[in-house]
């Protein structure tokens, strides 16, 4: 017999060994140009293949002729079943690629990695049970003892199969996968490989952290932007600080518009970005922009757009941002500049009272005496400044700002706009002069600011000089017909007749509430 025929007589299936290798190097070929991710494992294979054909060589001069493959001495035996096993492997892994990668990859199928891992090393326990009882192994005997060595076994590695059998609920649950971007403690990072005994994430700052699987599924991980049925998008916070002075209504309407005008790369459009209030401090208030990151790589430089957007902003509207500061102030107070402080704020104050109707027959001392009694009342955009229904005996002067008058229709929840009011409006009349309840709602559409009358502080006028009582009446009289007109379409002779009898009515209710002879 040959040294060729001895090769053949050690190889398996016998006599096909050159078709086997044929096909094996053709196909580890194609499969590297098919699959280039996998070329470094279709390698590893070709290696262990040539390994296995060198073991063959070395069985084949080990080879007795004229003995059956039992007959053979044990070196022959144990060369051969090495060198048989190590093809097998080499055969399978390429198998295992045109399978996985190629087969299932074409109905876009991928199964979890540790389930194609099981079922490689699942084929290479039955190959190697198979070479073994070919080579004429008891495995009786080993199947005794497997109990025991089990136990030792599960002993020894019980952290390495605590992480294996991690990785296996990982893949199997699929809870986490890859591509996933997740935050472990301090850690932040996108999943990119679950493995048998750990988890491979790369984080923001180009590092590879090697987690245990047992780990995971001990400890708490968040998956971020991960929500059922939502697109994948993270919540980013960026902080800021503006002085006490500018109202916050105002800051956060020039930065929502500045988010919202044009689109910014990587960011949601809808959840919309926002802006809020989120503390005050000593010397400014906290303000925080929140919008949705869609890729989660990108959080730094995202924010340093959002961030000079907000400064951009900010700097047209003549706003810049606060730093945290203590500045001492030390202003010279003395008689005379008190008197002149104050003498302004009551011109101001004066000045705003000649604009209400109520009180133009009133005289100038008289204004004089009503502006100490004003006090300011402001209100943010979307406050209601008064409440149809409710008692306030006081009328406001807005000095600054929108609001709008509503009124609810025949009992009903949903109210109607029935009028608009500016700076130099005045509203609340009804209740000051009268008592009674509100009639309609005014909510402020802008920041507005007000100046407040109490009836204690117009009371001393009115009794001195009760016939500024029928003024009045007058003009309370042409504003509630003017309301009723809206509410009931009344045509232009019903508000006369009405408001002939309203003021009459009007005169009368003052006097009571006022207690006027």
């Amino acid at each position: 017999m040959s040294f060729w025929q001895s090769v053949q007589a050690a190889s398996w299936p016998v006599g096909y060994y050159h078709w086997l290798a044929l096909s094996f190097v053709v196909a580890a070929f194609a499969l590297a140009a098919l699959v280039p991710q996998e070329r470094v494992r279709i390698r590893r294979s070709v290696l262990l293949f040539a390994l296995s054909f060198v073991g063959l060589l070395i069985a084949g001069a080990l080879y007795l002729p004229g003995f059956d493959y039992a007959h053979q001495n044990a070196g022959y035996r144990w060369v051969d079943w090495v060198a048989l096993f190590i093809e097998a492997v080499a055969i399978t892994t390429v198998a295992s690629v045109l399978l996985f990668d190629v087969m299932l990859g074409a109905i876009h199928l991928t199964p979890p990695r540790i389930l194609r891992d099981l079922l490689i090393a699942l084929a290479y326990i039955i190959i190697a049970i198979s070479l073994l009882s070919r080579s004429g192994v008891d495995l009786t005997g080993i199947v005794a003892t497997s109990a025991v060595i089990t136990a030792v076994i599960g002993f020894s590695l019980q952290d390495t199969l605590g992480n294996i059998m991690g990785g296996m609920a990982l893949q199997m649950e699929r809870t986490i996968g890859v591509g996933d971007w997740v935050r472990i403690g301090d850690m932040e990072g996108q999943v990119k490989e679950i493995r048998w005994r750990q988890t491979s994430i790369e984080t923001r700052d180009w590092d590879t952290v090697v987690i245990p699987n047992s780990v995971l599924m001990k400890g708490q991980v968040t998956l971020l932007g991960r929500r059922e049925g939502m697109p994948r998008q993270h919540r980013m916070w960026v902080y800021f600080n503006v002085d006490f002075r500018y109202s916050p209504t105002t800051v956060i309407d020039l930065v929502e518009t500045a988010l919202r005008a044009e689109p910014i790369p990587d960011v949601a459009n809808e959840p919309a970005p926002q802006c809020i209030t989120v503390d005050f401090k000593d010397s400014y208030t906290t303000y925080a922009a929140r919008y949705w990151l869609t890729e989660l790589a990108l959080t730094d430089p995202t924010n340093s757009i959002v961030r000079t957007r907000i400064y951009a902003a900010l700097r047209r509207a003549g706003i810049q941002l606060s730093i945290p500061a203590r500045t001492l102030f030390i202003t010279e107070e003395d008689e005379t500049r008190r008197a002149r402080k104050a003498g302004e704020e009551i011109s101001r104050r004066v000045e705003a009272l000649r604009h209400v109707e109520l009180f133009h027959t009133l005289m100038e001392d008289e204004l004089r005496e009503l502006a100490p009694h004003l006090s300011v009342a402001p209100f943010v955009r979307g406050e209601a400044m008064t409440r149809q229904g409710a008692q306030a005996h006081w009328l406001y002067i807005m000095t600054k700002g929108e609001a709008e008058v509503r009124i609810a229709v025949d009992g009903s929840q949903m109210s109607k706009k029935v009028a608009e009011l500016n700076k130099g409006d005045f509203f609340g009349e009804m209740g000051l002069m009268t008592g009674e309840p509100r009639t309609a709602t005014v909510v402020a559409r802008t920041d507005v600011e007000c100046y407040r009358l109490d009836k204690e502080a117009f009371n001393d006028i009115l009794r001195r000089r009760p016939e500024i009582a029928e003024d009045i009446s007058h003009v309370l009289a042409r504003r509630r017909v003017e309301l009723d007109a809206v509410r009931e379409n009344l045509n232009e002779e019903a508000k006369r007749r009405r408001m002939r009898r309203a003021q009459g009515d009007f005169l009368q209710r003052i006097r009571s509430f006022f207690t006027l002879s």
